[in-house]
């Protein structure tokens, strides 16, 4: 288990240096292949290079009527009334209470780690090169923290969400769901 200040250190040093030409598509699902870069902690010159690949799930929406399932839990007891009472009038006041949800896979069986003994530097060049010269547009490199590698991956999975919600949205009025 991370402590917080473990996984606040990965999500500050966390850096996307290839991001994929693509975003979570709107009306499917999207695969996203990632090259984690991270230096071992007790070894100098040596980087650990894992390979793997995430799905991420066609976006849902949720409307107001979903928001029931929502739990309240550690709530009074009138937090249930009080969010219906809010819903309600922010309905008739003609605000779109809609969320997008976004879900992601994660494969662990398939992420495979590689210890490439060179400094970071020379790896990060090389893996770039390699990954430009490719052109994979599902493809990400990630440099993070080795310890909290998952951490890393997680940061990523966000940045998505957070760079495509835009296009998701736009995507989803301009088929009338929204």
């Amino acid at each position: 288990m991370h402590s917080p200040d473990n996984i606040q250190y990965a999500l500050e040093t966390t850096r996307v240096l290839l991001e994929p030409d693509r975003r979570i598509d709107t009306f499917g699902d999207t695969r996203f292949e990632f090259l984690l870069l991270s230096e071992l902690m007790d070894r100098a010159g040596e980087v650990r290079v894992r390979t793997g690949e995430m799905e991420a799930m066609r976006p849902r929406i949720l409307r107001p009527d979903s928001m029931n399932d929502i739990e309240l839990e550690g709530f009074g007891d009138k937090a249930r009334e009080r969010m219906d009472a809010l819903i309600e009038k922010m309905q008739s006041q003609g605000k779109d209470l809609a969320f997008l949800r976004y879900g992601f896979r994660f494969r662990s069986g398939k992420v495979h780690e590689e210890i490439v003994h060179d400094s970071m530097d020379v790896v990060r060049d090389r893996i770039l090169e390699e990954s430009r010269r490719l052109g994979n547009p599902a493809r990400a490199v990630i440099e993070g923290v080795d310890d909290a590698w998952e951490v890393s991956v997680f940061k990523f999975a966000f940045e998505m969400i957070r760079q495509s919600w835009a296009i998701n949205r736009f995507d989803f009025h301009r088929r009338g769901l929204l």
